[in-house]
């Protein structure tokens, strides 16, 4: 259950909903001094948000980021292993129904970026600056979190 206090934004009947955890990557890069943050389209509604997913048996949080970053973006890179935040969701989960997905978001420093990876034919991928990806997610936590990469410095 989520506490009110953590997310007044979420209704009452959401925060009853079971919680599952998930692990995400802020994939960025600097371009001419300047951070870049990439998006990924959903397969299903083709929204933008940033490599996710459930956390993998036997990998660490950072390094179920650092996965997802490869098999939905093609991303490779240095994953730090302390959580920039977090956002939440609601989700339909295959088994369990309704959810409230938390997840934990690791910036990923971006080395390389492959034309062929797991998802290449599902989802469409591209970069932004940190406030105009800000304006491309549903998530105002998220977009917070986006905006903080202005900061960054690598």
């Amino acid at each position: 259950m989520i506490d009110a206090k953590l997310a007044p934004h979420v209704s009452r009947k959401a925060r009853q909903l079971p919680v599952i955890q998930q692990s995400a990557a802020l994939c960025y890069r600097i371009i001419h001094e300047r951070p870049e943050v990439l998006l990924i389209t959903t397969r299903k509604s083709r929204r933008w948000i940033i490599p996710k997913g459930w956390l993998i048996n036997g990998l660490t949080p950072s390094e179920t980021a650092q996965q997802e970053a490869w098999e939905e973006a093609g991303i490779r890179g240095k994953c730090d292993v302390q959580a920039v935040g977090q956002f939440l969701y609601q989700k339909r989960h295959p088994k369990k129904g309704e959810v409230m997905c938390v997840v934990d978001v690791f910036p990923l420093f971006t080395t390389s970026v492959a034309a062929r990876f797991p998802e290449c034919k599902q989802r469409q991928r591209k970069w932004f600056s940190p406030r105009k990806a800000a304006l491309q997610v549903n998530s105002s936590e998220l977009a917070g979190l986006l905006r903080g990469v202005e900061r960054v410095h690598h």
